[in-house]
């Protein structure tokens, strides 16, 4: 167990975030030592927060006049007449609103990403060939990259003029974003950090984001964000749906992610003059630029519950099986987002983090499986056992659904020879996976990109017919149920 757990690189060590409390021998905490930020708890909740106390008003969310001459403007996500459970919005108290710009203009696009996945697009591939990436190579230092400027998208489905699809990312940066904030209007961003720290700041406070968390920016919300040195991540980016929590079923009120284990900034304002900034505008895939003489961060109260949300992942609870038999992989859900079909998601990320083995008279890897779900993967940290390629930190794996796949024949004899004793697996490793119930298609970026390499299918050569060679055994089994057949029919 980590006695310093202010060195961030400490926390990919620990087993679960349990340890940092220390059997309850100091007070406990809910960020990690080395965060600089103040959060409030609670996935769903209706949330206040005023860097000012008084600012917010009580009793109605516009008043003739609020406070300090500031201006109230509604960031509303859902149809006004969205039932109240779904019903997402949040009041920003600030200096100057969000209408008080100079208009919009066209940005170059970028040859790097992507947001039409249908097929009928020269600029995305569909294949079934089971797909693999090295980690994509981080800016050079004479390039100054941000994370806007180094967005790479990989692969997705759908489009975000359709209101329904995802597409998945990479980010690879080298320099803080600098007068220059970004608003995706198409979907909602959850950010997987794999190499170096994000320092987000949101209209609604800061994010303090390190390898082994996440964090789910949505749709409309303003943020820039401040790295320190190459910086590489992951990005699932949704469209006409927004993360909640999985259902749990029979495992009753608790376990996986719990609720309150996520965490949201609290009010955090900048006030300029006369300072010029960029807003940069994603819609239908495409950059618009604005500019204004104003930060936009000037938010100094707010209240709602449409806020940007970080999640610890060592604070995963996992469940599994304590007897025989693989559970299904949904039992590694972090978040999941809805489609149109109630009985299959959108997206869920799901994580693979350190836990205990304890199945007995079980083959212990993951058995050999075609499913529904397209599945893109990625390694944080550590190694995962579960591939049997050069699956690395920053990496990237692909099968689309109902492509069949498995480990490799020298996995599958070892895993057979003898049943394994209850082990921790995963141990400083955490890994993830963009799972969705439609086809991916892949872009040209990554399609064409020298990082890509395929699952070497000679891996499966040696999985031989060993029933054949049980043929004389068979066939006395056959015969004598011949045999018994013939007699029953005297």
């Amino acid at each position: 167990m980590p006695t310093d757990v202010s060195n961030p690189k400490e926390y990919q060590d620990i087993f679960h975030w349990a340890e940092t409390q220390k059997n309850g021998t100091i007070p406990s905490f809910a960020a990690r030592k080395n965060d600089p930020y103040e959060y409030m708890p609670g996935l769903g909740n209706s949330f206040e927060s005023e860097a000012i106390p008084g600012t917010v008003p009580r009793g109605q969310n516009s008043p003739r006049c609020v406070r300090f001459g500031l201006y109230a403007e509604q960031l509303t996500a859902s149809a006004f007449v969205a039932p109240r459970h779904s019903n997402k919005k949040a009041w920003l108290y600030r200096a100057r609103p969000a209408v008080a710009h100079q208009g919009f203009t066209d940005m170059p696009d970028n040859p790097d990403t992507e947001s039409n996945f249908l097929p009928i697009n020269p600029r995305v591939r569909i294949s079934p060939t089971q797909l693999a990436w090295l980690p994509f190579d981080l800016p050079g230092s004479r390039d100054k990259v941000d994370f806007v400027s180094g967005l790479k998208t990989i692969a997705g489905a759908g489009d975000p003029m359709l209101r329904e699809g995802l597409a998945t990312h990479v980010y690879l940066c080298n320099e803080s974003m600098e007068k220059r904030a970004l608003v995706n209007s198409d979907g909602d961003y959850c950010i997987v950090p794999q190499q170096g720290a994000l320092d987000i700041q949101t209209e609604f406070g800061h994010l303090y984001v390190q390898p082994g968390e996440i964090c789910v920016i949505q749709r409309g919300q303003r943020f820039k964000v401040k790295v320190d040195g190459p910086t590489r991540g992951y990005i699932l980016e949704i469209w006409g749906a927004n993360f909640e929590l999985p259902e749990l079923g029979p495992l009753g009120a608790n376990g996986l992610a719990n609720a309150r284990d996520f965490l949201h900034p609290t009010a955090a304002y900048e006030v300029t003059q006369n300072d010029p900034w960029e807003v940069i505008y994603k819609l239908g895939g495409k950059f618009f630029k604005s500019t204004q003489q104003h930060c936009p961060f000037d938010v100094i109260a707010w209240h709602g519950n449409y806020v940007p949300y970080k999640y610890d992942l060592t604070k995963f609870v996992n469940v599994g099986s304590i007897s025989v038999d693989h559970i299904d992989p949904s039992i590694f859900c972090v978040l999941t987002a809805k489609s149109r079909d109630p009985t299959a998601p959108l997206a869920d990320v799901l994580i693979f983090s350190p836990r205990w083995d304890v199945a007995s008279h079980t083959y212990r890897p993951p058995y050999y499986h075609r499913n529904a779900a397209s599945e893109l993967m990625g390694l944080i940290y550590g190694e995962y056992g579960g591939r049997s390629d050069d699956f690395q930190p920053g990496g990237i794996s692909y099968e689309c659904g109902m492509v069949p796949h498995g480990v490799a024949y020298e996995e599958f004899f070892e895993a057979s020879k003898a049943d394994p004793p209850a082990m921790q697996i995963s141990k400083g490793s955490i890994a993830f996976m963009f799972e969705s119930n439609k086809p991916f298609t892949i872009t040209d970026y990554a399609w064409n990109s020298k990082k890509k390499h395929e699952h070497e299918p000679k891996m499966w050569d040696n999985l031989v017919d060993n029933f054949s060679g049980h043929k004389e055994e068979v066939e006395k089994i056959m015969a004598s149920l011949k045999s018994v057949t013939i007699n029953q029919g005297k």
